[in-house]
């Protein structure tokens, strides 16, 4: 199968499965009681991610898949020298770009530029699925560039960087997803992927939990880097989503307002490398 033909259909058709699905299991089994009304979320959450989808397809119509594809043909990349089974290839690449997108997590976290940009994403006054697709357009962008950096470097097999591509969107849906999971199965679930029990704890209004589980895939960067935090202290029921300074729902979850947001919020005491009240100096060791 050429991957690069079906990418765009096969990465629409998983986004649009994994969507209804979640939304359906949100419907009979939700965690929390929504505090913004769906219509007015879900319309501008979405409408955001048709407007990153032109701008990714404008500048790379295939897609990093389809850089992939060149630095296979250019013989490009690390794998490119090393003598391994295809399917261990794929595998490492898998895991290699999961690590990477941990890592830029962390940076826009870290970077109160890249912050700015990022904040549109932790803005939501409430945590669903569509959250987990909720991105500024040139944080969008910018990882486009960072992926295909990696891919460039690694010399990441396109059939690898597709599947990547499908399992980051998927569970990051999955993992923002407002559905209830009994306590065994998250429990378990935590070992190999980041659960929405797990990753909730990130979109807290307290900046100590803000800068925590980091992880959209796979939980082991979290537990590895000293990133984890298991439970918000609010519980999760009494947790406040968002940022503690963009609280008006008329702005917050209107898209012209989260396209224009990193030129006009403030920072905040967000960015890891800053201390405000709620992030005492010793927040990375907890």
């Amino acid at each position: 199968m050429n991957v690069v033909a079906h990418e765009s259909v096969i990465r629409l058709g998983c986004f649009g499965g994994v969507l209804l699905f979640m939304a359906l299991w949100e419907a009979l089994a939700p965690r929390r009681r929504l505090s913004v009304g769906r219509p007015w979320r879900w319309s501008s959450n979405l409408g955001l991610v048709a407007l990153d989808t032109l701008a990714v397809r404008f500048l790379a119509p295939a897609g990093v898949v389809g850089i992939a594809v060149l630095a296979e043909e250019r013989g490009w990349g690390l794998f490119h020298y090393a003598a391994l089974p295809a399917w261990l290839t794929v595998l490492l690449s898998v895991v290699a770009l999961d690590l990477a997108i941990y890592l830029q997590h962390v940076m826009f976290h870290a970077v109160p530029l890249l912050w700015r940009l990022h904040m549109v994403h932790h803005a939501d006054l409430d945590f669903d699925t569509t959250t987990g697709v909720r991105f500024h357009t040139i944080e969008i962008v910018l990882s486009l560039g960072i992926k295909a950096a990696v891919v460039v470097l690694l010399g990441a097999p396109a059939v690898a960087v597709l599947i990547f591509e499908v399992l980051l969107n998927a569970t990051s849906m999955f993992n923002h997803g407002n559905v209830r999971l009994p306590t065994g199965i998250d429990r378990l679930l935590r070992l190999v992927v980041v659960t929405p029990e797990m990753h909730r704890v990130h979109h807290s209004v307290h900046a100590r939990e803000t800068n925590s589980n980091f992880g959209f895939n796979l939980p082991w960067w979290d537990y590895l880097f000293g990133t984890y935090k298991p439970q918000p202290a609010d519980g999760h029921e009494g947790m406040t989503i968002g940022l503690e300074h963009f609280r008006d729902e008329r702005k917050v979850e209107r898209l012209h307002w989260m396209l224009l947001l990193p030129f006009v919020g403030r920072v905040g005491d967000y960015p890891v490398n800053r201390r405000g009240p709620d992030l005492p100096a010793d927040h990375l060791k907890r």
